[in-house]
């Protein structure tokens, strides 16, 4: 091959490179359910068609864009309230006939960023943002430590979760297991026990405050 084409060979193989990484996103994830998701099949069974219509889900993106918009540093979150049990996959697969949705962008970005916060969150929970019923913006943190599986999300004055690690002591018939996955899809993902999980935000024609149950994740995300 002559120089030339092997140089231009090497530059279209750095501009693949570069397009590949240039629409790369990343970051931490949390989310908060009103069941148990780590559990044993008696208390699941328990709980199906009566708990677990409503969660708080958040990503706060370290580094990446989302449709050429970058979103480095900021925060979504979206809230969840279904007709029936939010089981989809795991053990058991619910047919839940309607969920409506409250999505809060984080208050620091600008239009461009809003909007692609949002796409972000409908392009990845697609099937919980089917109605949209409200859209807010508010300040948004998120810090999680996996080690500890701590994790405290704060939303404004809409939403907030706190975590802490499971023990012994959360292990009631010892035939506990991940019952549910993430609502969405995500990485590295595993169980935690939420401390406080509230929703005092308007839309959904509730509020909510759920403590002391088996029913948070913390994860990773890449796109």
């Amino acid at each position: 091959m002559t120089n030339w084409k092997l140089a231009l060979a090497s530059v279209a193989a750095l501009c693949l490179t570069a397009n590949a990484f240039a629409g790369q996103i990343n970051g931490e994830y949390i989310e908060a359910r009103t069941c148990d998701v780590y559990t044993g099949p008696c208390f699941a069974n328990g709980e199906v068609n009566s708990g677990g219509k409503e969660a708080v889900l958040a990503w706060k993106v370290d580094e990446g864009s989302w449709n050429g918009v970058d979103l480095t540093g900021l925060g979504v979150a979206l809230v969840v309230n279904g007709s029936d049990t939010l089981g989809f996959g795991g053990t058991f697969y619910i047919t839940v006939d309607r969920v409506r949705s409250v999505v809060v962008v984080d208050e620091k970005a600008n239009e461009k960023q809003r909007a692609a916060l949002i796409d972000f969150v409908k392009a990845n929970a697609s099937h919980l943002t089917r109605e949209v019923v409200k859209v807010e913006a508010a300040p948004i943190s998120l810090t999680t430590d996996h080690l500890s599986s701590k994790g405290v999300l704060k939303v404004g004055k809409l939403a907030s979760i706190e975590t802490r690690a499971l023990g012994k002591g959360d292990c009631v018939c010892t035939n506990e297991s991940v019952f549910y996955p993430p609502l969405v899809k995500v990485e590295n993902s595993h169980p935690a026990y939420t401390l406080n999980m509230n929703f005092a935000g308007r839309g959904l024609n509730k509020t909510w405050t759920n403590v002391n149950q088996r029913g948070a994740f913390l994860a990773t995300f890449s796109k």
